[in-house]
């Protein structure tokens, strides 16, 4: 059966909304793009990268284990052929205390038949055979290395395209979660999620293949105008500081990238309030290295990216929103 494109961000309408049991939720997934240091300013080159993250990405798997939280690694090329890599996610996916997932970015992971440019740094930019070859490679390295098959996928820089569907099914993916809706990337080749649905949906006709997209949601007394007054407030910067300080509209994706402790508590009321099911938060693992990425600048940073986590645990906990296994997930779906 030949999937339904995910191109346009006018195409949700075509999926079927995933229907939970009302005694599943509200769960939470923390989901990690587990990929190399580089430069993202920089033009993306194959070997302009670093792999230095891995004694802080071991403290954020132990800091995972104390909060009771089993994240989501989903891990690229240069993560999956890392011997330290490795040493640190095997035994906790062995333990359950991890998952994992991949994470296609495509100019690092073979074969390399494209030029690297912006525009195919969205591996759903790509033919269809050399997508579905890249990922391919990619999981057999992944169950090589960890020892575990992976059934969750994200596009690196959310390059999901109108193959990728089938790229994913012929692979035995089950999950991917690489919308980012509210967020538009046509600007540079990528895809447009403006008007994608924050609830999880099917992808197909078969119920083969489930998205979870990232959550991001509207906040403020025009937040149900936030599809078409957010677009405005990008164009012109002045307008859209004027709504934030105003309370009139915000877009709040759940990340600790750029969000404050406050904004995050703000997004997660709201996707309460909107009976979201299941609440995705994400970030960056090169993150975690301070200098890596404009986010966490120094250890006074990273001290602050722990409390954030912290104080939104505390707050998830007292909303009666627990964390959730992706076997949970899928066997309520299809209840």
């Amino acid at each position: 059966m030949k999937s339904t494109p995910v191109r346009n961000g006018n195409q949700h309408h075509r999926f079927e909304k995933a229907c939970f049991p009302k005694d599943f939720g509200p769960h939470f997934l923390i989901t990690v793009d587990t990929e190399e240091e580089f430069d993202w300013a920089a033009p993306f080159a194959r070997d302009a990268y670093r792999l230095e993250q891995f004694p802080q990405l071991a403290r954020f798997q132990e800091f995972c284990e104390y909060e009771n939280v089993a994240p989501i690694y989903l891990v690229d090329w240069p993560i999956s052929h890392s011997d330290e890599a490795a040493e640190i996610l095997s035994p906790a996916l062995q333990a359950g205390r991890a998952e994992i997932g991949i994470q296609l970015h495509p100019w690092v992971n073979p074969p390399f038949e494209e030029a690297v440019t912006r525009y195919n740094s969205f591996a759903g930019n790509l033919p269809a055979a050399l997508e579905q070859a890249k990922l391919e490679n990619l999981i057999e390295a992944i169950e090589t290395k960890l020892g575990a098959k992976p059934i969750i996928y994200r596009a690196g820089r959310y390059g999901f395209g109108e193959n990728t569907i089938d790229a994913l099914t012929a692979n035995g993916v089950t999950i991917d979660t690489s919308i980012r809706p509210h967020f538009d990337y046509s600007h540079d080749g990528g895809p447009d999620y403006r008007n994608y649905p924050s609830h999880p949906f099917w992808l197909n006709e078969d119920h083969s293949l489930l998205e979870l997209p990232l959550t991001s949601v509207f906040w403020g007394m025009l937040r149900k105008q936030g599809p078409v007054l957010h677009p405005l407030a990008e164009r012109f910067p002045l307008l859209g500081g004027a709504m934030s300080r105003l309370a009139l509209l915000e877009r709040i994706p759940l990340t600790p990238e750029g969000i404050t402790a406050d904004e995050a508590i703000r997004a997660i009321d709201m996707a309460l309030d909107e009976e979201l099911p299941l609440l995705v938060f994400a970030f960056h693992s090169s993150s975690l290295l301070p200098g890596s990425t404009s986010y966490i600048s120094n250890e006074r940073d990273l001290e602050h990216f722990y409390g954030w986590w912290r104080r939104i645990f505390a707050y998830l906990e007292q909303r009666n929103v627990t964390p959730c296994s992706l076997s949970e997930i899928t066997d309520a779906v299809l209840r």
